[in-house]
């Protein structure tokens, strides 16, 4: 068949005006979006000279135009570069990532004492990338303190207190699943095993749920995996820190493709509640129970929304990093037999013929130490960011604007010469005798006393049944993906002690 040709001058007058119309309007749409770009790109240079004029007295490793430190920051260099930068910038220094985006990140607890001590709250930064809901972590001025006082009558004392008995039964199950594995004769991973331990025993503190739901946590501890390294990902690609790029991106939709199935999870945990009806037929208040009762002094409580947010984050943010303080607090035991046998030893003077810890959390000051040291030396949270809601002058004179970006590096002010003497060697006894803890900066962490309730009853019940030595065929390779993990696992042999 052909195809007629058809003259354009003899087009109807109405056809031809249309066209024009279309083709008008893709240049308007064309000179639109050029006059974004460079807008934006305008933007862009002036925010990076603003950058660099703050920063002009902060020394730092030399940068890449439009990597920034990107390069310096893959798996396996970050942690090395970071405990370098700390060596040769003990106070702090620019962390560039990418052209445009960059953070004054701090080594030295002065420094960190005029950022994080102060008496109001910056906002949280990368965080709000991977948390979708705004919970505590990430909330900041009178929505914060809001959020704040309603929720810590949830980590009161005596209330920590009646979920030692679940943690302890969550914490057994996984010894019994260890104890099956024994007979192989090859060494255990632990970091999966503990996610699972961790996950089970926030769920039952938060939730309290059934059986049936307790199975779901394989998948969710996938998803947030998945979550933190499609987050690091977006935090070394410069191009993805713009939303709209990263939206429209295939990266974009599987993070929030993954980011709805971690929120399926909790939200069927949470289910509809009716506060009332529900928490009178329960013979134990869990978490979530306390924040439906949680009232102001207006009498106001919480949103639905406002929960559904703090759950996520208090699953998100409760087992991940406990997770990971317990597998590595588990391998430095393995790996420093001396001090497995003292802590054992304390262990077995307080259980005597009992196999129950849970009065004795507070009576073991030399596993305490042990396992500060281990936080030391392997932080589960590497990193916390902040945008200043106020300027800071340091005790040097140099000083930040409102609206600029910092980080504390933990794990650079851990290894930090000037801050700890040796930082690299685990601390012996009298090495636990004269430090004192006290120079670490402590972050006022909500969850802290939960978490180390949870790492005291996980060591003292694991040293009370098993001995633990390392493989040295396979070390771990630490890394840092939102929480400190091993690229390869973390595995330990295991022997049942009589």
């Amino acid at each position: 068949l052909s195809v007629p040709w058809i003259d354009p001058c003899s087009m109807p007058g109405a056809f031809f005006w249309h066209y024009a119309d279309i083709s008008h309007f893709f240049q308007l749409a064309a000179v639109a979006c050029l006059t974004c770009l460079l807008l934006k790109a305008i933007q862009l240079y002036q925010r990076k000279r603003w950058m660099t004029n703050v920063l002009r007295d902060f020394q730092g490793a030399p940068t890449h135009w439009f990597y920034g430190h990107v390069q310096s920051l893959k798996q396996e260099e970050e942690l090395a570069n970071t405990a370098a930068w700390a060596k040769k910038y003990p106070h702090c220094h620019p962390l560039w990532f990418g052209g445009f985006l960059c953070f004054l990140n701090i080594n030295h607890t002065e420094y960190a004492k005029a950022v994080y001590s102060r008496g109001g709250r910056d906002t949280a930064s990368y965080v709000s990338m991977i948390v979708a809901r705004r919970g505590l972590l990430i909330l900041n001025g009178p929505k914060w303190h809001q959020h704040r006082r309603l929720l810590t009558p949830g980590f009161h004392y005596d209330i920590l207190k009646s979920y030692v008995t679940l943690m302890a039964e969550s914490v057994r199950v996984m010894l019994d699943k260890w104890e099956k594995l024994i007979p192989e004769k090859k060494s255990v991973e632990l970091f999966e095993h503990v996610s699972l331990m961790t996950l089970d025993s926030i769920m039952k503190c938060i939730f309290n749920p059934s059986p049936s739901l307790l199975c779901r946590g394989n998948s969710y501890i996938q998803t947030v995996l998945d979550l933190s390294v499609m987050l690091h990902k977006r935090i070394l690609m410069p191009l993805y820190h713009n939303e709209i790029i990263y939206w429209f991106s295939a990266s974009g939709r599987r993070f929030r493709k993954a980011c709805r199935l971690a929120q399926h999870h909790t939200g069927i945990l949470y289910g509809p509640s009716d506060p009332g009806l529900q928490i009178l037929k329960k013979r134990r208040l869990d978490f979530l129970d306390i924040l439906l009762c949680a009232r102001d002094e207006h009498g106001n409580g919480l949103s639905d929304e406002d929960l559904r947010a703090e759950v996520d984050t208090f699953m998100f943010a409760g087992h991940d990093t406990t997770a990971s303080g317990i597998s590595w607090i588990l391998y430095c035991l393995a790996q420093y037999p001396e001090h497995q046998q003292k802590c054992r030893e304390e262990i077995n003077d307080l259980l005597a013929d009992r196999d129950t810890i849970e009065d004795d959390l507070g009576k073991m000051p030399y596993s305490t130490m042990f396992i500060k040291e281990c936080l030391r030396l392997y932080p589960p949270v590497l990193l916390v960011g902040r945008e200043l809601s106020a300027p800071v002058t340091f005790a040097d004179g140099r000083s930040l604007p409102k609206g600029f970006l910092t980080s504390l590096s933990i794990y650079g002010l851990h290894r930090n010469p000037e801050v700890w003497p040796n930082p690299e060697v685990f601390l012996a006894l009298k090495g636990f005798e004269s430090q004192t803890y006290e120079k670490r900066l402590s972050e006022n962490c909500i969850g802290q006393h939960f978490a180390m309730n949870e790492m005291k009853i996980s060591l003292a019940l694991t040293l009370s049944r098993f001995e633990l030595s390392p493989d040295p065929e396979k070390p771990p390779v630490p890394i840092h993906l939102i929480v400190l993990r091993s690229k390869n696992g973390i595995h330990v042999y295991l022997r049942k002690l009589c």
